[in-house]
């Protein structure tokens, strides 16, 4: 609730600032807070304040920039001649006011640097009309001042969006789908562009279409929050990948099938998948193992060559088992070789060799339980037949089969 107050508060001293915010042309009026949403560029080099660059510019004003981008913005010699001619000012004043703000709201030296050297006009806007109602805003919905800064500083382009044309109305359609500030703030920390974007243009479409799928909320959620670059795409090669995904025999109603756009969604996704599948069939996976293995775990068509390889290499050469039985169960292929499957496997066999356990085991009993579960069954149980053991599970005594 007391968010909820704070945002509002953000947006009504928004709402108050004057027209000297200067935006670049006049803001369609909106049906509703989303109905024909177009992104606005603030125009910071407008400001009544701030000289626009000419021809006229004299080559002293174009020396002190550069000399104050090096010595305040910690920018190098090259970057800072590249930044100039993006943006010149004859007066340290607004820049220092806009240095001192970031530094205010956490902003390490070399955070501003970053910024600065992506977007050098933000050193002319106004701190207090333009920047400091953004800085507000974000930190209102939950985001830390480490997680604000290091966005921002990745990706400076929304600051220089209009707040109340843009960002607010964007905010309002993803509280209308994840629900929550929290999952807005984890998906705004993997891109930048879900507030940067007219949601209308292919999220609000691409949500719609899952919904009519039957894709329940919370799954729809897990999709925006933790994947929202699928979510992005264009209308048309979303639709194709989803229709592509329920062909596959993805259930909609279960969160695999989200999982499974995801993997498939983007150039680079599909080009990973491709790559997979041509890495299983030289373990000697058919075609239906590797779609056994992407419906029971999606994410194992994302891995990449060397983690397959030293994984699959280590369960068929090293321990024996059937490549075609790591299909039915991908999620080991995740684990970490040197952290969890080479201390556990090493266990087995020890315990193999010394009859105290039977073949029979399955690389799933092994690999899956919690530690402490691990532990209970397969170390402590056969303490006294093997001393040794607990040892070699954390790798002081070396296993010369492992």
């Amino acid at each position: 609730m007391a968010v909820h107050q704070n945002f509002q508060t953000v947006r009504l001293n928004y709402l108050s600032i004057p027209s000297v915010l200067l935006i670049s042309k006049k803001p369609t009026q909106l049906k509703s807070p989303l109905a024909e949403l177009k992104p606005t560029l603030v125009s910071l080099q407008n400001e009544a304040s701030v000289k626009p660059i000419t021809s006229k510019t004299t080559t002293k004003q174009h020396s002190f920039t550069i000399t104050y981008l090096i010595n305040s913005c910690g920018l190098s010699s090259e970057s800072a001649i590249s930044a100039s001619q993006k943006v010149r000012f004859q007066s340290p004043e607004r820049p220092d006011l806009v240095l001192a703000l970031l530094e205010n709201y956490g902003f390490s030296k070399i955070q501003i640097s970053n910024l600065i050297r992506k977007r050098p006009v933000l050193l002319l806007a106004n701190p207090e009309n333009i920047l400091l109602p953004k800085l507000e805003f974000f930190q209102s919905i939950g985001l830390s001042s480490c997680d604000l800064a290091r966005t921002l500083s990745s990706d400076p382009t929304l600051l220089t969006r209009s707040l109340e044309n843009q960002i607010i109305p964007s905010y309002d359609f993803l509280k209308s789908v994840l629900l929550s500030n929290e999952k807005i703030v984890s998906a705004l920390k993997r891109t930048t562009w879900i507030f940067l974007e007219d949601p209308s243009k292919n999220l609000m479409p691409n949500v719609a279409f899952l919904r009519e799928l039957g894709v329940p909320q919370k799954c729809v959620s897990l999709l925006l929050t933790h994947f929202p670059e699928a979510v992005m795409q264009k209308h048309e090669d979303f639709c194709g990948i989803v229709r592509e995904v329920k062909e596959i025999g993805f259930e909609p109603r279960k969160s695999m099938f989200v999982l499974a756009v995801h993997a498939l969604s983007g150039k680079g996704n599909k080009s990973i998948w491709e790559k997979c599948f041509e890495v299983y069939k030289r373990w000697g996976w058919s075609k239906d193992d590797i779609l056994t293995a992407f419906k029971k775990h999606p994410h194992s068509m994302m891995l990449s060559e060397k983690k397959i390889m030293k994984s699959m290499d280590y369960f068929v050469n090293k321990m024996g088992w059937p490549s075609r039985v790591i299909a039915q169960c991908p999620v080991v292929l995740f684990f970490s070789l040197e952290r969890r499957i080479i201390p556990r496997c090493s266990v087995f066999q020890i315990l193999l060799s010394k009859g105290l356990i039977k073949e029979d085991f399955s690389l799933t009993t092994v690999l899956l339980p919690v530690e402490k579960r691990f532990l209970e069954r397969f170390v402590t149980k056969y303490q006294e037949e093997v001393p040794d053991l607990l040892s070699v599970y954390q790798g002081k005594v070396k296993f010369e089969g492992a």
